[in-house]
């Protein structure tokens, strides 16, 4: 078992992660873990743990979870997106199809005003969009 633990081990925190190295090299063949350093994937910044100094294998091993965590943070983003698109499609087919008077009267204004803050925001961010390709074409 001791052979497949990774070198170091990543507690997920709300911003990042609590970094700790894995030791398995002991007389009494336990797992270990000692902190070295907190991740914050917001701004990047790695901070060490006390007074500890992280050697370069620490920094590589940090830098690569890093960017690869910051990575699927993104990919969840766009995923959730998608998943909120499905979310108005059902939501329009049940209040189309199934939403009773009192449903739709306890939902319609949240939605309505929701959607039109959304709406606004979209076609502001598109025409933003649009008038930074007409600048690029001068």
């Amino acid at each position: 078992m001791a052979g497949d633990l990774p070198d170091y081990y990543f507690r997920i925190r709300e911003n990042g992660a609590a970094v700790f190295r894995v030791e398995t090299e002991n007389r009494q063949r336990r797992i270990e873990m000692d902190q070295i350093a907190l991740v914050n994937t917001r701004n990047g910044e790695i901070k060490p743990h006390g007074e500890r100094a992280l050697s370069e294998p620490d920094m590589v091993a940090i830098r690569d979870w890093l960017e690869k965590r910051v990575a699927l943070l993104a990919a969840r983003d766009i995923d959730d997106i998608h998943r909120a698109v499905d979310y108005l499609n059902l939501t329009t087919q049940w209040a189309q199809s199934k939403a009773s008077d009192a449903q739709l009267e306890a939902v319609t204004d949240a939605l309505l005003l929701a959607m039109h803050d959304l709406r606004t925001v979209l076609v502001r961010r598109k025409a933003e969009r649009l008038s930074k390709g007409d600048a690029g074409e001068d």
